[in-house]
C-alpha cells in the first residue's frame, strides 16, 4: 500500500509537471495563431483601394487582352481527319485579335516618349483596328481619330463613335493617292500637336504583339504539337508574329497564306510577283469591289508582311468565304466573321494537302455581329451573287 501510494504521488507531480510545460508552450502558440487570424481579419477590413482581392484578378480593360482559349472546331476536325484549332481572339475584350496590335503599339509609343497625356491617335484602318484603338485609348486617357473606307460595315463607324473615337469616313483610292484613309491619317497626325500616327502596316509593334503574345500561347495551349498554321493577310502583322514564332519553336511547322479576291500576295509567296489580275492594266477602277471580305487582302509589301515565315498559299473565294461562315454557325455554333471564316476556309485547304491526322490551328479574328449589315446580310449579298449555297454539313464548297 505504501509502495502503492508513493507511486501515485510520482505519477502525479510528473502530470502536474507535464501540464505546466503543455500550458507554457501552448498558451503563446494560441496567442500567436490568434494574433494572425485577427491580422488577416484586419487586413481585409482595411484593404488599400485598388489593391487586387486575389492572384486571378485582372488589372482593368487592358488586362483581359489576350490568353483567348485555342478552341476546337469539331465540324471542320470531323470532316477533314485532322485536329482544326481556332484561336478565339473574338473574345478579347474590344471583339477582336486588333486589342493586341491597339495595345502595343500604345505601349511602345508611350515607352519612346512620343505620346503624351491628353495626345490624340490617329490610324487608317478598315475598322477592327480602330475599334480597338478606341478602347486602349480610353483606358489609357487619349483621344482618338479614325479615318476609314466608306464602304465597311456600317456598325463598325457607329461603335468608333460610341466608344468615343471621330470617325472621317473617305471613298477607297490606291495607297499612292494623297486622299487614301491611311495618308490623310498620318498627314492630320502630324498637323496636330501632341499626337501619333500609329501606321498599323508598317509599325512593328503589330508584329511584335504577335511574337511576343499571340504565337506563345498557341504553342503553350498546342502542347508543342502544331503541324500547320493557317491565316490570312492584310496588315500582315498576325500572320508575320505567329509563323516566326512557330518556326523558331520547330522549323517543320508548315505556314499557310489564305488571300482573298483582289489580293496580290498569294501571287507574290508561291510565284515571287506582287500581282493579281484584278490590278491588271485597263482592268483597275478607281473605286474598286474585290471582295466582301473585311480587313484582309491587300496590294502592297508592308513592313509587317516582310517579317512572315510562309512556306506556301491558297486562293479563297468570297463564295467560299460566305458559306463557310454559315457552316459554322449551322454546326458548331459559332458566328465569325468575314475574315475568320476566310481563315477557316484555309484551314481545310491545309487539312486536304497535308492529310488526316494532322493538327492545324488559324485564327478566328472577330465574330459576326461587325458584320450583320454586309458580309451576314443576304439582301446584300445578293447584289453581287454571293447568297449562301452550301445548306448542310459537307465541306463541298470548298473548293
Amino acid at each position: 500500500a505504501e509502495y502503492m501510494g508513493e507511486s501515485a504521488r510520482c505519477s502525479m507531480e510528473v502530470y502536474q509537471q507535464r501540464k505546466a510545460i503543455a500550458l507554457s508552450v501552448a498558451v503563446p502558440l494560441s496567442a500567436l495563431v490568434l494574433s494572425k487570424v485577427l491580422l488577416l481579419l484586419w487586413k481585409r477590413l482595411h484593404r488599400h483601394r485598388g489593391e487586387p482581392l486575389c492572384s486571378q484578378t485582372v488589372e482593368g480593360f487592358l488586362g483581359c487582352i489576350g490568353n483567348t482559349p485555342l478552341v476546337k472546331i469539331n465540324s471542320l476536325s470531323e470532316l477533314t481527319g485532322c485536329l482544326i484549332l481556332g484561336k478565339a481572339e473574338f473574345l478579347n475584350p474590344g471583339g477582336s485579335v486588333k486589342d493586341r496590335v491597339a495595345k502595343q503599339m500604345i505601349d511602345d509609343a508611350e515607352a519612346e516618349g512620343v505620346l503624351k497625356a491628353n495626345g490624340t491617335i490617329f490610324e487608317g484602318t478598315a475598322g477592327t483596328t480602330g475599334i480597338s484603338l478606341a478602347l486602349v485609348a480610353r483606358a489609357k486617357k487619349y483621344n482618338c481619330h479614325i479615318y476609314m473606307p466608306d464602304d465597311q460595315a456600317k456598325e463598325k463607324v457607329q461603335l468608333l463613335e460610341k466608344f468615343g473615337a471621330i470617325v472621317t469616313q473617305v471613298r477607297p483610292v490606291s495607297i499612292i493617292d494623297k486622299n487614301h484613309f491611311c495618308n490623310m491619317a498620318k498627314r492630320h497626325a502630324q498637323e496636330q500637336g501632341n499626337s501619333i500616327f500609329t501606321d498599323q502596316f508598317e509599325n512593328l509593334s503589330n508584329f511584335r504583339a504577335h511574337y511576343r503574345g499571340t504565337g506563345p500561347e498557341i504553342w503553350q495551349q498546342a502542347a508543342g504539337r502544331i503541324d500547320a498554321f493557317v491565316c490570312a493577310a492584310g496588315t500582315g502583322g498576325t500572320i508575320a508574329g505567329i509563323s516566326t514564332y512557330l518556326k523558331e519553336q520547330d522549323p517543320s511547322v508548315k505556314v499557310f497564306l489564305i488571300d482573298p479576291p483582289g489580293s496580290s500576295l498569294y501571287n507574290k509567296v508561291v510565284n515571287g510577283v506582287l500581282f493579281t489580275k484584278e490590278e491588271a492594266e485597263g482592268k483597275r477602277v478607281r473605286h474598286p469591289f474585290d471582295t466582301v471580305t473585311e480587313g484582309i487582302g491587300i496590294n502592297r509589301l508592308t513592313r509587317n508582311f516582310a517579317e512572315a515565315k510562309i512556306d506556301s498559299a491558297f486562293r479563297g473565294t468570297d463564295q467560299e468565304a460566305v458559306d463557310m461562315s454559315r457552316f459554322l454557325l449551322r454546326n458548331d455554333g459559332l458566328f465569325v466573321g468575314s475574315s475568320s471564316a476566310m481563315n477557316c476556309v484555309g484551314a481545310v485547304k491545309a487539312a486536304r494537302q497535308l492529310g488526316p491526322g494532322h493538327v492545324i490551328v488559324t485564327v478566328l479574328c472577330d465574330s459576326g455581329t461587325r458584320h450583320l449589315t454586309k458580309f451576314h446580310n443576304d439582301e446584300y449579298l445578293a447584289k453581287y451573287d454571293l447568297l449562301p449555297k452550301s445548306t448542310g454539313n459537307s465541306l463541298d464548297f470548298v473548293l
